[in-house]
């Protein structure tokens, strides 16, 4: 039997189709299992809409021997944080991994961008992402309801490693006041 092949990657333009259909898919499932699916309605996102989208955060898509199978995304701020959104699994490949190593190269990208803060929203009484979230060193910062159901939002801290500070012999010689 030949092993699967899983790629994490940059979305790009020729992925848009397949982003459209697992997020659409992912969103419906979640909007279910959240029990807001009357709340939210149907995800639809245009080609147009996802162009400017992976021209404007980045996009991670985990593709198995060519078919997309998750994706991620995170819009970075001046500030040095972030927020992620749109993250989804097709519902056959989740509970596989697939999950965390997408969440593997936010970190990473995270890490490497210097960001101190990455901040998401997620359905509280989606137990199973609450749970996925705490797992990977998210915490909740709070809630709201301005959707109509309660959104917790989450946030995980980042090590900024300290500006170095040069010693400075001439220090010894201060008075403390």
């Amino acid at each position: 039997m030949e092993k699967a092949h899983l790629v994490v990657r940059k979305a790009v333009n020729e992925d848009i189709p397949q982003i459209q259909e697992l997020s659409k898919q992912a969103f419906g499932m979640y909007a279910e299992g959240a029990g807001i699916a009357a709340i939210v309605g149907e995800l639809n996102e245009t080609y147009e809409y996802l162009n400017v989208e992976i021209n404007n955060k980045l996009i991670f898509v985990a593709e198995l021997d060519g078919m997309i199978v998750g994706s991620v995304r995170v819009e970075v701020y001046d500030d040095k944080t972030a927020y992620l959104s749109r993250f989804g699994v097709k519902g056959e490949y989740q509970s596989k991994g697939i999950g965390q190593i997408l969440m593997n190269e936010v970190d990473n990208s995270m890490k490497k961008l210097g960001i101190y803060k990455l901040y998401l929203h997620t359905a509280s009484r989606m137990l199973s992402l609450v749970r996925f979230y705490y797992g990977r060193g998210f915490y909740i910062e709070s809630t709201t309801k301005n959707k109509g159901y309660i959104r917790a939002l989450l946030c995980k801290e980042y090590e900024v490693e300290a500006l170095e500070v040069p010693y400075n012999a001439d220090c010894e010689n201060l008075a403390i006041i």
